[in-house]
């Protein structure tokens, strides 16, 4: 039974998918630096990371956090500016 989520962005978003979004926008380094696990930094690669994650709940939420706010810097730099400054 598919429920509607109409109000949230990870509806559909596989695991995967976040993190390679996450390890295109930040690399491995920075995201090792964010969220301290060491499938992000020794040795990375996604098949690993995802292996973890799917067991790990408490590392998980944080990706999908990390995830959300990659969300929210994409929003905020596709918005309009109203007040740009005017080159000279």
């Amino acid at each position: 039974m598919n429920i509607p989520q109409p109000g949230n962005p990870l509806h559909g978003v596989t695991l995967e998918r976040m993190l390679t979004e996450l390890q295109e926008a930040y690399g491995w380094p920075t995201l090792a630096r964010r969220i301290e696990i060491r499938c992000f930094s020794h040795e990375p690669s996604i098949k690993s990371s995802l292996k973890f994650l799917r067991r790990t709940p408490w590392a998980r939420t944080q990706v999908e956090a990390l995830y959300m706010e990659l969300l929210r810097e994409r929003a905020a730099d596709k918005r309009p500016r109203l007040f740009a400054r005017k080159e000279k």
